[in-house]
């Protein structure tokens, strides 16, 4: 048996560009060799949001040195490596080209087999590379364009339990901060603003509280912040501070009783897992500090292990990219072809009823 297999990845589905060099050991233990991100948030700052334009042509700008010096810093050379692996969807069509056609052509040039790689699947995954996890687990991935609760079976094999039938938590909390005037991105701008504030000062809603569906919906607390924010402008500091410590507060009771009842259903379904049951973050939002509490404390009383990979792992990267790849090396899965396509659209679960946050072609990705 082949001691190792080692995978260089590309990721550039959104405003990161980042190349990976990754290990998976005989024994199923994944290594992470090298992990080079270069974020774009300077040239996107000053629009309050990522512009398509502007990151697919950082992509092509930065792309070409970040993967030499992700092979440099691993010490290998692209003949050293076993294939190759890039994401393909979903994500903004501009940058997936940007990335898979670098990959399309190393992988011709140097004769290796390409993976082109579900960015889901990669988030899916990472807590298998980071805590070698068994299957199967459930998987909170709460990002700017993505809310869901997935049942991860196994490589290939996935049950989407719950998205959002409107924005994404991520967005949401970019559309506070906006409201607001805070800066981008508005995650850490509203996560350093709530430390000062008052989370009981403004009743804000929990938006589908007590159903039995495990559906997320944010759209209508957002409307409550900008109405609440509204009724007493101008706003002061205090008031800023106030309302991104309610509006925080009411995301963390949501996800409460949201993935509570995910909890519940995963030990009907599984009563007895190997090694336990177990519940992973992943996306941008999983750095928020408060929400990580208010899931480790879920899983306490659930008695699920709570598993948050480190915050360089949560948000875009390679490494998760090229893991993928060395997941379905693994189970022995046929690479791709040369001729395979980009995809802006790309849902894990294609059984699941077409809904926002899907991730099917009218549906935001």
């Amino acid at each position: 048996m082949t001691p190792f297999l080692r995978i260089l990845g590309i990721e550039t589905s959104c405003d990161e560009t980042a190349a990976s060099v990754v290990v998976r050991h005989a024994d199923g233990r994944g290594e992470i060799i090298s992990d080079v991100v270069l974020s774009q948030l300077e040239e996107h700052s000053a629009y309050g949001g990522v512009v398509p334009e502007i990151a697919a042509r950082a992509h092509v700008e930065a792309l070409d040195t970040l993967i030499e010096e992700a092979l440099g810093k691993a010490g290998v050379t692209l003949k050293d490596v076993d294939a190759i692996a890039a994401t393909s969807g979903p994500g903004l069509i501009g940058g997936l080209i940007v990335g898979l056609m670098t990959g399309k052509a190393i992988a011709k040039a140097a004769g290796k087999p390409l993976y082109a790689v579900n960015h889901l699947e990669g988030h899916a995954l990472t807590a298998r590379l980071t805590d070698g996890l068994s299957f199967p687990y459930l998987m909170l991935l709460v990002s700017g364009g993505h809310t869901q609760l997935i049942l991860v079976r196994g490589v290939g094999q996935y049950e989407r339990w719950g998205t959002t039938i409107d924005d994404a938590l991520g967005e949401a909390f970019d559309k506070t901060a906006k409201l607001l005037g805070l800066p981008y991105p508005g995650g850490p701008a509203v996560e350093k603003a709530a430390k000062t504030g008052n989370p009981d000062r403004f009743p804000l809603p929990r938006p589908m509280v007590g159903e039995a569906r495990l559906d997320f919906s944010f759209s209508g607390l957002k409307t409550a912040v900008r109405q609440a924010a509204t009724a007493i402008a101008p706003l002061t500091d205090q008031d800023i501070a106030d309302i991104c410590a309610s509006f925080q507060k009411a995301v963390s009771r949501t996800l409460q009783d949201r993935i509570g009842r995910g909890l519940q259903r995963f030990t009907e379904t599984f009563p007895t897992v190997e090694g336990g049951p177990a519940l992973v973050v992943a996306g941008g939002v999983a750095a928020n500090q408060e929400l990580r509490g208010t899931l480790q404390a879920l899983c306490d009383k659930h008695r699920f292990r709570f598993i948050a990979p480190p915050l360089q792992l949560c948000t875009d990267n390679a490494a998760m990219i090229a893991w993928a790849g060395l997941e379905r090396m693994a189970q022995g899965m046929e690479p791709d072809s040369l001729d395979v396509q980009p995809r802006s659209r790309w849902p894990l679960d294609a059984e699941a009823q077409t809904l926002v946050g899907f991730g099917k072609r009218g549906a935001k990705a």
